[in-house]
């Protein structure tokens, strides 16, 4: 096929495709009138994304081995194009670096014995970050690394010249006037093709923090579900798998619909389909419909008694334990050789959920001896005469995951399925279960699954602490539920940010959280408006002689530097409060700054019999300079106008990092994972709305639980972490 024209975004073309095409010697006719990279051929056909693109441009190059030399350098090759977006994660940019420097001590390129495409993606990325990359470049601190970057350049910096000239010239970037400014300018644009252009990285949908093929994917094709069970509320792991769905329906525009996997009626509710809707609308997933696994329960029934039928199921009524037990040693149960008829028999006693039925399943009749466990005959049904939050007692028998799961998918029309790898042994029993179904195959699509220091994700333990009163519930600030973490001051806009920069790595990763509360605070400093609290416990009256005794009022901004924020009234009086530790630190005669005030100097100090500070006298110098004060300090008038705030920090429920697989989580609670401080605050603060966040002077950033109704009951304020490690106890 001959490539007719390349179409791309505007401001964003595929430089590392094209740079690729010119190494290669390709011609490629471009013009800026897609959304995404698009390959058109003469007999009609397209190819999207700029992954397939420059794959395809590596398959038909004439370059030896421009895309491996076999199967396996060719998967070697995939491999880098999936690694390449994490040298846009800031905080792991040097430890990418590393990995490559390791991998290129032995060897003059990433794959083979040849320049290829993974060699081409790696160093635009590499030159991407710029300046940084130029630092580490000089410091010699990789020098497997800087020798392969400057051989790639030398290699590549005609096709470099030419392209800059025709696409970064035409976009207004100007021209950059050395050999090493323009590797450095085109590797960013490289960087922008391989990776996206992170300027609007984190944001639903965006194609910028990774770009990963699905396999077999058409556009407009494509249909995706998130499918919880309803058995608990929706936590930042459940986040990552429902983002994923929405970024990838958003790039090959299809669908994501929202499936209910409700085969437990013993741990599922509608309170939880009504948070978990909730939380899902919390996160802006745009999904078609809403389905229930239990709308499909008569056709799943009629599925088993057709694979009974057919010889391909049968019941069992092996007990739990021994059934276990034989699946891990391949042993055969006893069961497995009963007739149809004897198995439509004990089928129609769990139907009724007699005392016979109850004690049967129906297992799928695949290979015990399969050295993958999950095949060695798995359940497909099990009695449980619990009733059905939805249905009631219509049923007394349900339907495992693992039989439901493809079943399903494949009557919705789902094209791909998305699941985290711990499925990973599952994923052939899936496929064998809509093989022996008669059904058509659903693509698999793996991606790690979200864990995070210090947490459980397991809904059987958070629902523990729920149950024990440790939390108050599913919304706890201290959970990891998307409530929790958003009623703690995270903004959805940083989470989705945190997920989406992982991209779909099958790397199994253990996230701090510190780095999600990092980019929080990158989100909400800008625009959360200023207040300002003294501690209560020992606060000291710092009184100005020399200030007017009538006290006056000022307008003053909110945010200095955020005019949305609006302005506060700040009344200014001789008399004011002071936290206790800022007074302690005081010494005579020292010049202090009075935040939104000017300078004092403090005359007198005052101490009690066991020398702790109790009043402090002083005179206003406002004409004093700021810049040579040690102490800038907070400070509250003197007024009944204050109101009383509790502010609440909060720590991690556990101790240990990471639970190993035999640890019990109760174990290592941890012991103080609240602090409440009384504290005064300023005025204005009595207008707070619940959910409004905003920072302290001096004290951090906080979100409103519960605003201020009547003066005896106090505002209450979570801390929210800023992403500098601390725990409450300290």
């Amino acid at each position: 096929m001959e490539i007719k024209l390349l179409t791309f975004p505007a401001d964003s073309p595929p430089l590392c495709v094209i740079v690729a095409a010119k190494v290669a010697g390709i011609t490629l006719h471009s013009e800026a009138s897609a959304s995404v990279p698009t390959l058109d051929f003469s007999d009609g056909h397209k190819l999207h994304g700029t992954y397939a693109l420059l794959r395809y441009i590596g398959r038909i190059a004439t370059i030896p081995n421009f895309y491996g030399q076999n199967a396996y350098e060719s998967a070697k090759i995939d491999e880098w194009l999936e690694y390449a977006p994490i040298f846009s994660t800031g905080s792991e940019f040097e430890n990418a670096c590393n990995c490559v420097d390791k991998h290129l001590e032995s060897c003059t390129f990433l794959v083979g014995n040849s320049l290829s495409i993974a060699d081409i993606a790696i160093w635009s990325c590499v030159a991407g970050t710029g300046q940084r990359w130029e630092s580490l470049r000089k410091s010699k601190k990789y020098q497997n690394l800087v020798r392969w970057f400057n051989s790639i350049s030398a290699e590549f910096r005609d096709s470099l010249n030419e392209v800059m000239e025709t696409y970064v010239g035409k976009r207004g970037l100007g021209k950059p006037t050395t050999e090493k400014t323009k590797e450095q300018h085109i590797g960013k644009q490289l960087s922008k093709g391989v990776n996206g252009d992170n300027s609007e990285k984190g944001k639903p949908g965006n194609k910028s923090s990774f770009e990963v093929e699905l396999p077999n994917a058409e556009f407009g094709k494509v249909r995706l579900r998130f499918a919880p069970e309803p058995s608990g509320f929706l936590h930042i792991g459940h986040s990552k798998a429902a983002l994923l769905n929405q970024y990838f329906a958003d790039r090959y525009q299809g669908q994501v619909i929202i499936r209910f996997d409700d085969t437990n009626p013993a741990k599922e509710s509608n309170e939880f389909v009504e948070n978990l809707l909730k939380d899902i609308a919390t996160l802006g997933i745009k999904y078609e419909t809403v389905t229930y696994t239990s709308d499909y329960f008569p056709q799943l029934m009629e599925m088993a008694e057709k694979l009974i039928h057919q010889g391909k199921a049968y019941v069992d009524d092996t007990t739990r334990e021994e059934m276990q037990k034989q699946r891990m040693d391949g042993i055969e149960s006893k069961c497995r050789n009963n007739n149809v008829g004897e198995n439509l028999k004990l089928w129609k006693e769990m139907i009724a959920g007699s005392e016979r039925g109850l004690q049967c399943c129906v297992r799928g009749k695949l290979d015990m001896q399969d050295l993958n466990k999950s095949l060695r005959d798995p359940v497909y049904y099990r009695c449980n005469p619990i009733p059905h939050h939805r249905i009631g007692s219509k049923y007394k028998l349900y339907p495992t995951y693992d039989f439901a799961c493809p079943f399903v998918d494949a009557i919705e029309g789902i094209t791909h399925a998305l699941r985290s790898s711990e499925y990973h042994d599952r994923n052939a029993q899936y496929h064998r279960i809509q093989e022996d179904m008669g059904l058509r195959k659903v693509y698999i699509y793996e991606f790690s699954r979200l864990n995070m220091v210090y947490t459980l994700l397991s809904k059987r333990k958070l629902l523990w602490f729920v149950q024990n009163g440790r939390v108050d519930g599913w919304d706890d600030p201290r959970f990891p539920t998307v409530q929790g973490i958003v009623r703690r001051g995270l903004k959805v806009e940083a989470l989705v940010q945190f997920i989406l920069e992982q991209g779909a790595s099958k790397n199994l990763n253990l996230m701090e959280w510190d780095k999600l509360w990092t980019i929080n605070k990158k989100i909400i400093d800008p625009v959360c408006p200023r207040h300002t609290a003294v501690i209560e416990e020992r606060c000291v009256l710092l009184t100005l002689t020399n200030a007017p005794e009538k006290p006056f009022v000022r307008t003053i901004p909110r945010h200095k530097k955020f005019e949305g924020a609006g302005d506060k009234c700040t009344t200014y009086t001789n008399r004011i409060w002071i936290d206790y530790a800022d007074a302690e630190s005081i010494s005579v005669n020292e010049e202090i700054t009075l935040m939104d005030w000017g300078n004092a100097i403090v005359k007198e100090i005052v101490k009690d019999k066991d020398g702790n500070v109790t009043n402090l006298t002083g005179i206003l110098h406002v004409e004093g300079s700021v810049k040579t004060t040690k102490l800038k300090l907070t400070w509250l008038p003197e007024t009944s106008e204050l109101v009383n705030l509790s502010l609440l920090e909060f720590d991690y429920l556990i101790t240990k990092k990471k639970l190993d697989e035999d640890d019990d989580f109760v174990d290592v609670l941890n012991p103080c994972t609240k602090k409440e401080t009384a504290a005064l605050g300023d005025s204005n603060m009595r207008n707070l709305k619940r959910g409004e966040i905003l920072q302290l002077e001096r004290k951090g950033y906080f979100r409103c639980d519960v605003p201020f109704f009547r003066p005896s009951k106090p505002i209450v304020l979570f801390a929210i972490p800023d992403g500098r490690q601390q725990t409450v106890s300290k």
